[in-house]
């Protein structure tokens, strides 16, 4: 019987058409411009730590110089003392404050949920200049701090938990609210009190959410700028330094050696945080049954209260520095005025600062959240060219490591760099909305995935089929269907455009200075109250447009998202 060989047809490789090589290209384009706003600054920054003055490449000597300066060598061990201890207290306060609002029947949880995010509305500075008010020298209880001083950690401890409370929070939140009832059951019926159940099945079943919380409010202390610049005093910490070396000094090489400095914590806490993510299993299956508190009056109405003494500091910080902004002359006359509110009139900032901070934050929220979607849309939804799409991903997971005040600091290396052809942009608008864009995108991007995520691929496959154009599959289907996720990207990049300061405050000209700055600038030169008074200003902004994100987003989701309604 003869044998007859069977030849194996070699696999066809599927044919690029058109429309993938157009999306091809436009992975390619956003994939330059991230490089060209994170990856580039980053290497300037990284190649000016090892040079001097003279652009002259000198190893590690300046280095060597900063460690064996002791003022600055001790800023590492003041950081991570005040970051350590911040990061504790804020995530156990919102730990039980997220406990209270998930676990109990405790009434007016939508109102506390509110309360827990006026700190988003604030920059950093603001707080920080209440507390001042609240605990300085001329404070009115500064009794409460039985003599000790409120400018140094104590002051930065405080005003850092208040400013990164409700990030710890809205991890915590969602920890928590994925529990599945039956384990809840089971350890009743074992007999298992209150406290062995929590921790034997709460704290377990949270427990990548707390790390994660630990982590990101880690990252949001060691790097923030704006508390220990106001009330910090002569305790020195990393964010200062890089200011006070680059500002104060010029000295721009030993300002590059402290950011790439502080620029290690962050990135190790990144990765941790992501490492911890990705070993997280899912908690609740399809057989899971949701969670529901049972009321229970004493422990109802202790997390009640535990919610009310929070919310009240919350509330009360910010009416300190609301009525801080009316006073005419604290603490000698009290009368209440608008003379704080003259800014054309103080020192370090004028009314063209705030609306040059509108029109920096709707420019980024319109501009970045098209980037940023249409990023995340081309990622999540284009076939093939997988190599392109991990890069794209890597990329836009970077700026969450970088710190805004090294990214700042790094624009100033590469943009302001002889021969460089992009030169033109510093100084300008431009780059303020860049710098901005790129800060946030991580945040915005992840949202924008998720969003992307829950559509299901048959919308492209069957687009496909029926030959409709990829752009129409997107303005048609896609931005309908996703367009409570592109709302809150455009919310989210616009309030913090508003409130940022540590990426830009070595970014802006006299014809650009930001209203975030002009807080800065008024608080160096004693104008406090004035200060306060911008800082209000721009809480104003930002309530106002969260309130208008809320009326468009349930007008818009009526009419869009109609089909979600049976």
């Amino acid at each position: 019987m003869a044998n007859h060989a069977v030849a194996v047809a070699a696999p066809v490789r599927p044919k690029v058409g058109r429309e993938d090589w157009t999306m091809r290209g436009l992975i390619l384009v956003i994939a330059a411009y991230l490089v060209v706003a994170i990856v580039l600054p980053l290497y300037a920054i990284l190649s000016k730590s090892f040079e001097n003055a003279d652009g002259q490449f000198i190893g590690l000597a300046n280095y060597a110089e900063y460690f064996a300066t002791p003022a600055l060598a001790y800023s590492i061990e003041n950081s991570l003392t005040v970051t350590l201890i911040s990061t504790v207290i804020t995530v156990t306060l919102a730990f039980v404050y997220a406990y209270s609002l998930t676990r109990s029947c405790m009434p007016f949880k939508g109102l506390f949920k509110g309360l827990a995010l006026i700190p988003i509305l604030m920059p950093s500075l603001l707080p920080a200049i209440a507390l001042v008010y609240m605990f300085g020298n001329q404070g009115f209880i500064n009794e409460l701090l039985f003599g000790e001083s409120i400018y140094g950690p104590i002051g930065i401890v405080m005003g850092e938990c208040f400013y990164v409370f409700p990030h710890a929070l809205m991890i915590l939140l969602i920890a928590l609210s994925t529990s599945d009832a039956r384990l809840y059951e089971a350890a009743q019926s074992l007999g298992a009190g209150r406290i062995r159940t929590f921790f034997t099945v709460t704290l377990p079943g949270v427990r990548y959410g707390l790390v994660s919380a630990f982590f990101v409010t880690f990252t949001l202390v060691i790097t923030d700028f704006g508390v220990p610049k106001v009330i910090g005093g002569q305790y020195n910490v990393l964010a200062t330094d890089v200011y006070k070396e680059v500002v104060g000094r010029q000295d721009f090489e030993m300002g590059a050696v402290v950011g790439m400095v502080l620029l290690i914590p962050a990135v190790l806490a990144f990765f941790a945080d992501r490492i911890v993510t990705r070993k997280q299993v899912a908690l609740l299956s399809a057989r899971a049954v949701p969670y529901e508190p049972r009321p229970s009056g004493p422990f109802d109405t202790a997390m009640l209260g535990y919610c009310a003494v929070i919310g009240f500091i919350l509330v009360f910080v910010l009416g300190v520095a609301a009525y801080a902004s009316f006073v005419t002359f604290w603490p000698y006359n009290l009368e209440l005025s608008l003379n704080n509110y003259q800014f054309d009139l103080m020192d370090g900032g004028g009314w063209a600062s705030y609306g040059n901070s509108v029109e920096m934050a709707a420019w980024t929220a319109v501009v970045g959240t098209a980037v940023i979607f249409g990023g995340a849309y081309l990622v999540e939804k284009s076939k093939g060219f997988r190599a392109g799409r991990a890069a794209m991903q890597f990329l836009c997971m970077i700026p969450m490591a970088v710190p805004g005040l090294v990214l700042g600091l790094a624009y100033v290396f590469f943009f302001n760099a002889p021969g460089n052809p992009l030169g033109g942009l510093y100084h300008t608008m431009a780059i303020l909305v860049i710098c901005t864009v790129t800060h946030f995108y991580t945040v915005s991007h992840l949202t924008a995935v998720t969003a992307l995520k829950q559509m299901d691929p048959e919308f492209e496959a069957v687009s496909a089929s029926l030959k409709v154009p990829f752009y129409k599959t997107f303005w048609r289907v896609t931005v309908p269907v996703c367009t409570p996720a592109i709302l809150d990207i455009s919310m989210y990049l616009f309030v913090n455009a508003m409130t940022t300061v540590s990426a830009v405050v070595f970014l802006y000209s006299p014809d650009t200075a930001l209203a975030s700055v002009a807080v800065l600038n008024m608080d160096d030169a004693g104008d406090i109250a004035p200060a306060a008074a911008m800082g209000m200003m721009i809480v104003y902004t930002s309530a106002a447009v969260r309130v208008l994100h809320a009326v468009l987003t349930r007008g818009i989701a009526r009419r869009s998202q109609a089909w979600r309604r049976r």
